[in-house]
Parts: C-alpha cells; structure tokens; sequence
C-alpha cells in the first residue's frame, strides 16, 4: 500500500473544513442533530468538484424523498405497528428496484431515499408525533452538510473532471489501440476476442459515470455532446475490431497466404494508429482510405466477398479512429471549438439501450423486503426498544449490497469496520471529549482521525471502509451542543447495530448461496434470447440500440467470466455474437427490397438461426450450429447472387456473409462463381 499523495491530504483537509464548517453552521443554529449535517460531508465527498456537486445534489433530493415518505407512512399507519413494518420493508425494496434500473450515479437518489426513510421512523417509531420534525431536521442538517461541501470543493482548490475525463479516454484510446495493431499485425490469427479484450466492454462505464457528472461542473459543461459522440464511437469500435479479426482469419483461411496488398494495408493502419493523438499524421486517413480502394480483386467469389468484406471494415476503422482522435483533441482542449463534422456517418453511434434482469432484481428485492420484516417482526416482538436501529442497518445492509452477486463478503467488512469504528468512537466519547470545553478544541482533537481517515477515500479499493469509517464515526460520536454521552445508551446502540448486521449476513448466506455463475448464465441466455428474437423479427433493433444493450450485458458478463471457470461460460465471445446481432439486423431491414425467391431464401435462414439460439437458449449452452443451417445460409447466398444489382443486394450480400462466419467460423466458404460484385460498407 502506498502513502496517500499531496494531492489526497490536500483534499481530505477541504473534507474536514467542510465537515467542521457544516458542524458549526449546525450547532449555531440549534439543529438537534448537529452530526448529521458532518456525516453527510463525508458520504458526498470526492477529489472532482462535478462528482462532489452531484452526490450532493443527489442525496438533497434522497433525503428529502425519504422524509417525505416517513411521515406520509407513519400518519397512516403509526397504530399499527406490524403494517408499518411491512410498509418500511416494501418503501425500502421498492426504491432498491428503481435505483438498480440505473448503472449511474444518479441511482443514489433512490438508493438513499430507500434507507432514509428506517432510519428516521424506526428509532422514533414511540414517539409518531415527532417524525414530521424529525425528517426536517434532518433534511436541514443533510442540506448544510452537502452545502458546506459543495462550497469549500468548489472554491478551495477545485478539482476539474476535464483532466480524469482525458486520462479515462486516453487510457481506454491506447488500449483499444493495442488491440487493433494486434489484430492488423496478425495476419488471420485465430478470431476469438480474448477476455482480456472483451474487458474493454467493462471499462467504458467509468466514461459513462463521468458522463452524468459533466452538467455540475463549470470546465465541462460545453463537453457533453462531445462526449457522448466519443463513447458511442468507443462502444462500436469494439465489435468493429472483432469482425476485422475475424475476416483476416477468414481470408488466410481461403488463400494459401495472406494477400500482400492487404497487409501492406493492415500493417500501414496499425502504424497510424500506433501515434499518439496530438503526433498523428493528419493526411493518414485519406492515403490509407486510398490504398484500401485500390486493393486488387481474387478471382474466386467467396474469397473476393471476404476480401471486400475486410476492406470495407478496415474502412471502417479508419473512419471511426479519425473521430476518436479529433474527439479525444477536442475534449482535451479548452478553448471553444467549431461544430465536428464526424467521417463515419452511416452507422448511428449513440445509443442507450441497457440489459437488466428482471427476474433476479426481483429476487434480489424480495430478499430486501422479507429480510426487513422479519427484522422488524422480531424487534417488535422482543420489545427492544433500541433494538430499532439494528432494523434499520438491516435495511441499509441489504439496499447496499443487495444488487451484488455476493452480498455476504460486504456485508461482513461492514459489520468488522463497524464494531471497529464504535470502539474508537467509544474512546473519544468517555475518554477525550468529557475535557473538551470549546469548539476550536474540539475541531483539533477531531482532525488527526478525519485527516487520515479522508486521506484514502480517493483511492477505490478503500472506498467502502473509508466510507464506513468516517460517516460512522461521525454519526457515532452524536456531537451535541452540549456533551451527554451515556454509557448504557452507547452500548446498547453498538449491540443493536451490530446484530443488525448479523442478521443480515446470515440472511443472505442462507438465501443467497450462488454467486456470479448464476448472473453470468441468465446474461449469457439473454444474449441468445435476443438473437433469437431478432432473427424471428419479433424484436426490432436498430444498431446503435443493439450496440449500446448488447455492449451493457457484456460489461456486466465479462467480469462475472473472469470469476468463473465453467468452460462452456469462458468460451463466450460476446463480441462474434453482437457481429450476428449486426448481421441479422440488415437482413431483416434489406431483404424486403430483393425479388420473392431471394427473400424467401433469406427467411429460410433466418428461420434456421433463430431456432438454433432459442435452442441455445433454452439449454444453457453454445452448441455447434447444425449443417443443415450451413447449408440453408449458402441458398440464400446464391438466391441473393441471382437477384438484380443493387444496394440491397450488396448489402444483404455482406450481412450473409457476416452471418455465416459468425455461426461457422471454420467453415470453408461455397466454391460457385459469379460475376464480381462491389461489396458495400456495412
């Protein structure tokens, strides 16, 4: 572990400025829960400015969500305490279920709105006629904490999200690089995308993260469409590379050696690409798009569709590099720029599609609320009165870590880091503030913890224990104006608060004993599901939509892999499978412009592939595509080689055979002549 840098002491000490700020403001004006408004600085805080102004703004309307809904409840329902239980269990789930829906930060809204509401009626669940103050209080105490952060991380100092935002893209940029000079250098190696590549998927969320915070802050606000051009274009170029590997591999495995003119081509692209963006040649792309355009024909049929084939997507390449590069300029900079005219234009980029499973939220949410019931039903019937605020970290825990494949190794960290922080806090109640006799004292005797404790929250392998460390011992030491620490009282809220946490860890080790082989499946049979929807026509995507939900599974898919050693899981390439998603697309979209026979042929095929992924489907596996279909896609490749020239034909032409070599990679391809054909750009 290193030591924190300048740059983490120097934001943890605007931390506890601005949690020591938020402190006074709240003692000045007599709120009853002062330590409120500390804890919320340290739940919103972050190195970027942006970040620290949205999590504040999201957790203003969390809160103020969840109080609305606890006195709402508890004015109809204050007399029947078992109704109210059910009622917090179901508010709690309920808004778990909303904020799963969305992977941003913006989730959080209704994440905390689905806790705030237990945690402010639990522990006043005696005293219903209160909970209306209660909840404002707490509102005005979290406002003034995210305030006084919002404030000091704005003018001490600020920290910009242009820079992480370049270095994201930067870092992305050169390894997708990487990649492609791999796959151009190759010369027809074998097409599978490893997982290595296939994590690409993965690391576009942190762009889209930085996305959502781009409106709060003052230096970025004029990048959004900027940005989101680049992430589409980053999302596409991922299945791109995949398809150029695989018609490499599939024209080496036609001719006895590789084309020279091709990778003379190849090898001059992985050159371009190799420069960073600021010493890229700018002439490039217009030699390279030349020397592609004058790429010699094979006379065999299938060799020259493969050929033409690979042209147009290494035309493809360069077009969509070119943008990534003049995007990637543009962000960087920060003077205002022209409107960008992009050069790939015929493919949409930007879509929002994204994948969620139903069935497990709702499972995941059925835990949640059964799990704060029956907490709740045994709290009720025990007649622990402060056992109340262990329900509520009941709801906490499964609201938190519910959307997780294994929630239990979380759970358990904050029931450690829990108990650990309520004996420290414990030391300073009894033992240091009992002497403390003004606000300058107190603030010194708080700074080494907080400085220390705020020093590692800007590294994310720490982020869960610094967070629980300082909002808990925050909240914990329950600052008052006046010191009334009781022994009894602290004690009993520690044993409360850490069978909270047990229960629910045990709740989910008996509920939940799967971990991610069981999401990695249900995703992997989604994809199948939606292939064999496409084919069938009964789901229409277009292909920045299919790009965008398909590219999402594969996020949520390639780490669950890496977890998992089932071979049958580890051989999925969902990259080859969003290429047949590409495919059958244009197919269902051009086969209505080609003449009856044609189309019929194209509906055999469609027909033919849609079984075969509703059987893959519904038995949990990639089997081997049947021969029959081999042969039903080679019909329709010659139905369509009879049909008039024209665009749908090419172009349907080219999905055929991107279709084909999705499902039969290895397959030789058919040996008919026919008259040579331009291919099109698809």
């Amino acid at each position: 572990m290193t030591w924190p840098s300048r740059r983490d002491w120097i934001f943890s000490a605007k931390t506890f400025t601005a949690a020591i700020l938020a402190l006074y403001v709240a003692l000045s004006f007599g709120l009853p829960r002062p330590y409120w408004a500390m804890t919320a600085v340290y739940v919103v805080a972050n190195p970027l400015s942006g970040a620290t102004v949205a999590k504040a703004l999201d957790r203003t309307f969390g809160t103020i969500l969840g109080g609305a809904g606890a006195v709402v409840l508890v004015a109809l329902l204050a007399d029947a305490p078992e109704m109210l239980m059910l009622a917090i269990a179901l508010w709690a789930g309920t808004l778990l279920y909303i904020a799963m829906h969305g992977r941003t930060p913006r989730n959080y809204v209704f994440l905390l709105a689905g806790y705030t509401l237990p945690l402010i009626v639990l522990p006043n669940a005696a005293a219903p006629g209160q909970i209306f103050d209660i909840a404002l209080s707490r509102t005005e105490e979290i406002l003034v904490g995210i305030l006084a952060a919002a404030v000091i991380g704005t003018i001490i100092l600020p920290m910009s999200l242009r820079p992480a935002l370049a270095g994201r893209i930067a870092r992305w940029l050169e390894d997708a690089g990487a990649w492609a000079r791999e796959i151009l250098l190759a010369h027809g190696a074998e097409p599978a995308t490893p997982l290595a590549r296939q994590r690409l998927a993965a690391d576009i969320a942190p762009l889209t993260t930085l996305l959502s915070q781009l409106p709060h802050d003052a230096g970025t606000r004029d990048l959004r469409r900027d940005v989101e051009e680049l992430r589409g274009r980053l999302l596409l170029l991922l299945p791109l590379l995949s398809s150029i590997a695989d018609r490499m591999y599939a024209v080496s495995l036609e001719a006895k050696e590789f084309p020279p003119g091709v990778a003379t081509a190849t090898t001059e692209i992985a050159a371009w690409m190799e420069a960073p963006a600021a010493q890229a040649d700018a002439a490039a792309p217009e030699r390279l798009r030349a020397l592609l355009g004058a790429l010699p024909q094979p006379a065999p049929l299938w060799d020259r569709l493969m050929q033409g084939s690979l042209a147009a997507r290494l035309g493809e390449l360069v077009d969509l590099w070119e943008d990534c590069l003049t995007l990637q300029q543009r962000i960087a900079l920060t003077t205002a720029l022209p409107r960008w005219r992009p050069m790939l234009r015929h493919r949409p980029v930007i879509g929002r599609g994204r994948h969620h499973d139903h069935g497990l939220m709702l499972f995941t949410v059925g835990s949640t609320v059964l799990a704060t019931f029956l907490a709740g039903l045994l709290w009720i019937g025990s007649g622990w009165t402060g056992g109340a605020m262990g329900v509520a970290f009941v709801a906490i825990a499964c609201c938190f870590f519910g959307s997780l494949d294994r929630p239990a190794p979380m759970i358990r960290t904050m029931l450690v880091w829990c108990c650990v922080v309520y004996l420290a806090t414990g030391f300073y109640l009894f033992a240091i503030l009992p002497q403390i006799s003004d606000f300058e004292l107190l603030a010194l005797v708080l700074a080494p913890p907080f400085l220390l404790i705020g020093a590692f929250i800007p590294r994310p392998e720490f982020s869960l224990v610094t967070l629980l460390l300082a909002a808990n011992f925050a909240g914990d030491l329950n600052l008052q104006e006046r010191y009334s620490a009781d022994f009894a009282a602290y004690a009993e809220g520690g044993l409360a608060i850490a069978a909270g946490l047990a229960f629910a860890l045990v709740w989910t080790l008996v509920t939940r004993p799967f971990g991610a082989e069981v999401a990695a499946r249900r995703l992997v049979r989604a994809g199948w599901a939606d292939l064999a929807a496409l084919a069938a026509g009964t789901r229409p995507f277009d292909h920045a939509e299919l790009t965008s939900r398909t590219l999402d599974r594969l996020g949520q898919l390639v780490p669950r892999l890496a977890a998992d050693t089932t071979p049958a899981l580890g051989a999925i390439d969902g990259l080859a499978e969003l290429r047949a998603g590409y495919n059958i697309i244009a197919l269902q979209r051009d086969r209505r412009a080609l003449p009856p026979p044609a189309r019929a042929a194209i509906d055999q095929a469609l027909a033919g592939v849609a079984a075969y992924f509703r059987r893959c489907a519904g038995e949990g596996r990639r089997g081997p595509a049947p021969e029959a279909l081999l042969g039903g896609m080679d019909t329709a490749l010659r139905a369509t080689l009879r049909s008039p020239e024209g665009q749908p034909r090419r172009a349907a032409l080219d999905a055929l055979v991107g279709l084909r070599r999705a499902l039969f990679p290895a397959a030789p391809g058919p040996r008919d002549e026919a008259p040579a054909l331009p291919m099109a750009a698809e």
